[in-house]
């Protein structure tokens, strides 16, 4: 495909998933139409229909670019930080960082996860996206703590889970109640600790589930 023609794709795409999100955030996603989001973007059906199958594909559009989104802005938030900030109370503050425009993805994705809960066959679709975003903030996290020099003591994904149920709990209490629950809250005040009681300190393939024993590692004979 010639290269403007690749680069107006790109422009039409980016433009549609604007209107949507700003769509979707505003009337809800079943009350949404197609007409509207082409009509809010400025281009025709055609265009939609070129870029998307239909509003759940664009939805799970919208999803992956703001997973990865907030996953490389964390990133490139822990990698600013100097060594001797590796902590786990750094790490669980820049955790809880809530972006300004949180507040529409949160009314969006929502409702569309109710909808997913409602239709099986869109609850598997959903999971599918939702396991690739563990698999980023499980590895992610996993390195980060490396860094730390701690390591989980717990499966990776399911921690993810715990993540994601922790952000999505406060952020709910949080828009209800934003004089008392500032977003973000329960990260600063509990992500630390938890993370303290589920990491440990980081050891080396071959050191054993227990580590190296102190007693016998640097005795020759009873290496031998």
């Amino acid at each position: 495909m010639p290269r403007g023609v690749t680069g107006r794709r790109s422009r039409t795409r980016a433009a549609l998933l604007e209107a949507a999100l700003e769509a979707f955030a505003e009337h809800g996603f079943h009350a949404t139409t197609i007409e509207g989001i082409c009509e809010r973007a400025g281009y025709t059906r055609g265009a939609y229909y070129s870029n998307f199958a239909s509003k759940e594909e664009l939805f799970l559009a919208l999803f992956d670019e703001h997973s990865d989104r907030t996953v490389r802005r964390l990133a490139e938030a822990i990698d600013a930080l100097p060594a001797d900030e590796y902590t786990l109370t750094r790490l669980a503050e820049l955790a809880s960082r809530v972006e300004p425009d949180e507040r529409d993805w949160y009314l969006v994705t929502t409702e569309f996860t109710l909808h997913a809960i409602r239709d099986p066959g869109t609850a598997r679709v959903l999971a599918r996206h939702d396991e690739r975003l563990r698999a980023e903030i499980a590895r992610g996290l996993t390195l980060v703590l490396r860094r730390a020099g701690r390591e989980l003591t717990v499966e990776p994904d399911r921690f993810a889970r715990l993540l994601v149920a922790l952000r999505e709990g406060g952020l709910a209490q949080s828009y209800v109640e934003p004089d008392a629950l500032p977003p973000g809250s329960l990260e600063r005040q509990f992500l630390a600790p938890l993370l303290e009681a589920t990491t440990r300190e980081f050891r080396p393939a071959g050191d054993g589930p227990e580590g190296p024993d102190p007693d016998t590692a640097s005795d020759p004979d009873t290496a031998a």
